[in-house]
């Protein structure tokens, strides 16, 4: 089974079969370690869920990036969901292709990383096209103050996936989670 392709919203992947849209509502509810107040769900890396006939639960998720260190704790914590919920075998796989994209994040995901401090990622990735070009540089907006005054620190913040940023109004450091 294959992850759909494309930039969608997790509540459009989750499966109409009841007992497969249980694992997924189970599994959606597990928080990502490194950003503690999004879900799987919430991220866009929660991909699929299904259940084989013999009752066992299959999970889905698509890392970040495929180095992502937080994959293992997810797998584990996923595992543990399903498991306590009483699925008698659990597989979690990874999922690399199609990469993921922040496109993928859903609205509810980027309201509650902008409510922690973090910057949600402005505009959609460039799938599909060579990055390689011209970049059209979008305003990050300060997650405290809402100021878009804002600039580039450094290209890599507290992980891979964000960049550090500074306000120049309110003076404030925070993490923008970069678009890709």
């Amino acid at each position: 089974m294959q992850a759909p392709a494309g930039p969608v919203d997790g509540a459009a992947l989750r499966p109409a079969d009841p007992a497969a849209a249980r694992v997924w509502d189970l599994a959606a509810t597990v928080v990502d370690p490194e950003v503690p107040v999004v879900t799987i769900e919430d991220l866009g890396i929660l991909r699929s869920a299904t259940v084989t006939d013999e009752g066992h639960a299959v999970v889905e998720l698509t890392p970040t990036y495929s180095g992502c260190p937080a994959m293992g704790v997810l797998r584990d914590d996923v595992a543990a969901v399903l498991t306590e919920a009483g699925y008698p075998q659990v597989e979690v796989r990874l999922v690399l292709s199609p990469a993921w994209t922040t496109d993928w994040m859903t609205e509810v995901g980027k309201a509650k990383l902008a409510d922690y401090g973090i910057a949600p990622p402005t505009g959609r990735a460039a799938v599909g096209h060579n990055r390689t070009s011209a970049r059209l540089s979008l305003a990050v907006k300060c997650p405290r103050c809402h100021s878009l005054n804002t600039r580039e620190m450094a290209r890599f913040g507290s992980t891979a996936c964000k960049a550090m940023y500074v306000c120049q109004d309110c003076l404030e450091p925070f993490d923008y989670f970069k678009v890709h």
